[in-house]
């Protein structure tokens, strides 16, 4: 215990300290983050937008889809433009060619290369001008620059409106008309998009050649380019990236274990029989089986609609299930059906490492089943409702569709989760207490499955932070706190303590191991991963520091990630420990591809685009998915079905289980989603990655290459990888069927071998 107390003293540490700096960090993106002027005017005083109009214009996109329609500040869906990449390469060109009538009374087009040169001077300095004053919290544009935001406005209002001149353009987009229907807010939006895109041209106060976006999005026209700080600090990243792993192979090699114990001769679980609370859990497994083959229909149909913006083979789906309903439905349902399958798994074990079934704690489970199905149900009918009804921002925010990239739902339902979480907590907690007192090897592995799930309950109440008009800025920083936090730092804590459960109780692994291994792999993996959550924030209106910060702590959250290969090896040689271990081979073999989609999709993919310099060309394009895709379901989901699987076993006859369509099912799921990442997204990413290092972020993002053949013929060579992932998925749910039916089933066959004997 003397060697596991100074584990548990440095967890308390980096945890403690790791969340000071990241809430520093939180108050010095508030105090930088661009200001909302009180009124926007142009040098003969007419007002062109108040800052009112700024916040209710953000809110205003948020309920037509936010960042399910185009993206601001690189965060977002890809189909539609970065909305202030787009309105600042406008801007740009309009603003050149007023100066340039002005200047020489001529089209910019028929300039000489001198005059051409001497316009394109002004526009930048007039762009990265600073001529916000705050005493009076008035900015001030010229008046050349008033009449192009006039003219931006109106083809903004059109866009989001019913301008049928904008039909053609709003297909490319994915977009439906009248996507925002009251007057004031399709004023208010443009508002918006400008602010965003002053941003991030604009100088700060003191700085030259830097913007409170820190010069993102590259726009060569005005000098947006990267940062010095941001070339060095990526520097930095991938040679501490190197350290990294050097001091981690030093370490596994300088600091063997015991070893695995020889595997029990009998499987130590057969004998397990459910409580109540146990089997009550089986619903919530079935449950998630149907929310993933919903995930996968609103996925091909979020992808089709990168052809065809408003319809689906020639069908007008989009009248009933527009691009932004559809994308919305596929992120969240991603989101609900891992976490649904984690929180029953942490209800299921409870009991069983304990031994306790508490006083009504099946009706409890009951409860929390009941309660995430209205949470889901209403949550996902309520967000498509406001998205077809256009019901506005106040029903956007507080019951449908808050058009924040996964963490959508009304902020209703996010109250209504919460509670639930806390009821989870509280469940769990009751069922594993007499675990936590009694002294033992195991205590430290339960311990941390009780605390990493207190964590999960307690955070996920960043998502009650913000407000309707709450600072964009803010509102990123808070967000990635439960998006990348929640999600991709206290869960995976928490799946991991659970596996080396698994594996200890099955006495594959020892248990004295797996506790010391336990807090220090927690340790390593925090202390980059908490900080490494700025790397989602450099370019979201945040101080340089956060790039210095970001840079350092997300390459070394990837250095655990690049070294798992040893523990998939070492899985995948426990599944033939002992011939009783088949059982469950393919529980491990989903625990086998986490590890190797940690790294490829988490380390390989998700460091190609973390390095500031890397992420300032690709954030915002479809770079981004590629990892996310092979990150998200590639580690959490095979880790949230292998969960699911060992469950199961124990909770139905074994007679019922059948490997075949399990190990096609398998299969064809990791296979599938390979073929997506590497066949199309991917690709498509690196196409994209090219022009926008060639001709900045608007390009890559315009019509010309999203909607070029190039990009159509990426698109299309999902489909092999989205049929070959959607049979595995149907295999899972024929599995499903086998496992729920299998005693009818043996009892027909039965009866059919009576009568043929009769």
């Amino acid at each position: 215990m003397g060697a596991l107390s100074w584990r548990w003293r440095g967890l308390l540490v980096v945890f403690l300290l790791s969340f000071a700096v990241l809430g520093w960090i939180g108050r010095e993106i508030y105090l930088a983050k661009p200001p909302i002027p009180a009124q926007i005017v142009s040098s003969t005083g007419e007002v062109l937008y108040r800052g009112e109009q700024v916040q209710q214009g953000q809110s205003a996109w948020q309920s037509a889809g936010g960042q399910q329609v185009g993206s601001v500040w690189g965060h977002g869906s890809y189909v539609a433009p970065d909305w202030s990449a787009d309105w600042l390469h406008r801007e740009i060109i309009g603003l050149r060619d007023e100066l340039a009538k002005k200047q020489y009374n001529k089209a910019f087009d028929v300039l000489t290369a001198s005059e051409q040169a001497s316009v394109l001077a002004d526009t930048k300095a007039e762009m990265r001008a600073n001529r916000y004053d705050a005493a009076s919290g008035t900015l001030t544009v010229s008046t050349e620059r008033a009449v192009v935001i006039k003219t931006l406005a109106a083809h903004y209002s059109g866009l989001f409106g019913t301008d049928e001149s904008l039909n053609a353009l709003r297909e490319d987009y994915a977009m439906m008309p009248g996507s925002i229907r009251d007057a004031a807010d399709l004023q208010a939006v443009s508002a918006f998009f400008f602010w965003s895109s002053w941003s991030a041209a604009t100088d700060r106060p003191g700085e030259t050649n830097l913007s409170y976006t820190s010069n993102w999005p590259h726009e060569p026209l005005i000098g947006n380019t990267p940062t010095p700080g941001a070339g060095m600090w990526s520097i930095a990243s991938v040679i501490l990236l190197i350290a990294g792993i050097a001091a981690m192979i030093w370490y596994h090699n300088a600091h063997k274990d015991e070893g695995d114990p020889v595997a029990p001769k009998n499987d130590p679980l057969f004998n397990l029989k459910p409580t109540p609370s146990m089997l009550a859990t089986r619903k919530y497994f079935f449950v998630v089986i149907a929310l993933i083959a919903l995930q996968v229909i609103m996925g091909i149909v979020t992808a089709h609609y990168s052809v065809e913006g408003q319809t689906f083979f020639g069908l007008p789906l989009g009248e009933l299930l527009p691009f932004v309903a559809s994308r919305t439905m596929h992120t969240q349902l991603a989101v609900l059906w891992i976490a649904t399958a984690w929180l029953a798994t942490g209800l299921y074990i409870s009991p069983a490492l304990s031994g306790h079934e508490p006083k009504l704690q099946k009706l409890g489970t009951n409860v929390l089943f009941w309660a995430l199905i209205v949470v889901a149900l209403g949550s996902l009918i309520c967000g498509w409702v406001g998205t077809q009804e256009r019901l506005g921002s106040s029903f956007a925010f507080w019951l449908g569709n808050q058009g924040l990239e996964f963490t959508s739902m009304g902020r209703v339902w996010q109250i209504g989760l919460f509670i639930g979480l806390m009821l989870w907590l509280l469940l769990m907690g009751r069922a594993l207490w007499p675990a936590l007192k009694k002294p033992g090897e195991s205590r430290g592995l339960i311990a941390m499955v009780f605390l990493s799930a207190t964590c999960i309950g307690l955070f996920y109440a960043a998502s009650l932070v913000w407000g309707q008009r709450t600072h964009y800025s803010m509102v990123e920083y808070w967000r990635w706190w439960l998006v990348h936090l929640w999600v991709e730092g206290f869960f995976e804590v928490f799946a991991t303590a659970v596996v080396a459960l698994i594996f200890s109780r099955l006495g594959l692994i020892r248990s004295s191991t797996a506790n010391a291994a336990i807090v220090l792999e927690t340790i390593v993996f925090l202390f980059g991963g908490i900080l490494g959550t700025l790397h989602h924030l450099y370019f979201t209106g945040t101080p340089t520091s956060v790039i210095a910060i970001g840079a350092v702590f997300s390459a070394l959250e990837v250095v655990p990630l690049t070294l798992i290969g040893f523990d998939a090896v070492a899985m995948y040689r426990r599944s033939k420990a002992a011939p009783w271990v088949a059982a469950y081979r393919w529980v491990i073999l989903c625990f086998v591809a986490v590890g190797f989609w940690n790294m490829v999709g988490a380390g390989l993919l998700g460091f190609a685009i973390n390095p500031p310099i890397a992420l300032y060309y690709v954030q915002g394009l479809n770079m981004t998915p590629a990892h996310g895709h092979a990150a998200l379901f590639g580690v959490y989901g095979m880790l949230g079905i292998g969960l699911m699987l060992f469950c199961l076993r124990g909770l139905y006859p074994r007679e019922n289980w059948q490997d075949k369509p399990l190990a096609i099912a398998y299969w064809l799921m990791n296979i599938g989603l390979a073929m997506m990442v590497f066949m199309s997204l991917l690709p498509a990413g690196i196409y994209q990655a090219y022009h926008s290092i060639d001709s900045g972020l608007w390009y890559a993002r315009s019509v010309d290459i999203v909607q070029s053949s190039v990009m159509h013929t990426l698109v299309w060579l999902r489909v092999p990888g989205d049929i070959v992932f959607s049979l595995g998925v149907v295999f899972l749910m024929v599995f499903a069927w086998r496992l729920l039916t299998g005693p009818r089933r043996a009892e027909a066959l039965s009866g059919k071998r009576a009568d043929a004997r009769a």
